[in-house]
């Protein structure tokens, strides 16, 4: 066992990604990724996005703005938001929210994930600018 919890299993069907992890850089349910299927991909899990430089902001945002209410699904839903900033750092609320569809929330922070993303877009672009 890797002992590493962070990942929750939700509905085992990919529709509430709870369980979504990095592979290869691409937001994947992991509850539908057979193991034989990743051999040789860089698996990135939310132990490990702390270490990235979108991921620690995105992290801090979610805690500077107190996002996390029961917490389940919180997971995913960085892993999902350290996606769209990587590859879109000043996205739109249209952007957001395409990029967020698949993670559900039940506690409802749904307004609460889309400010700390925005934060951690607008700490990525000052810091791209200097800032």
């Amino acid at each position: 066992m890797l002992g590493m919890t962070g990942t929750k299993f939700g509905c085992g069907a990919a529709l509430c990604g709870a369980c979504t992890v990095h592979i290869d850089g691409v937001a994947t349910r992991s509850c539908i990724t057979l193991v034989d299927s990743v051999e040789g991909a860089e698996v990135t899990t939310i132990e490990a996005i702390g270490a990235t430089p979108v991921g620690a902001q995105i992290q801090k945002a979610w805690l500077d703005l107190d996002v996390p209410q029961c917490g389940y699904c919180q997971s995913g839903q960085i892993m999902s938001a350290a996606e769209l900033l990587a590859g879109n750092p000043d996205p739109s609320d249209s952007d957001i929210d395409a990029a967020m569809a698949g993670n559900a929330c039940r506690c409802g922070t749904y307004l609460r994930i889309r400010e700390a993303i925005k934060q951690a877009a607008a700490t990525s672009t000052s810091r791209q600018q200097g800032g």
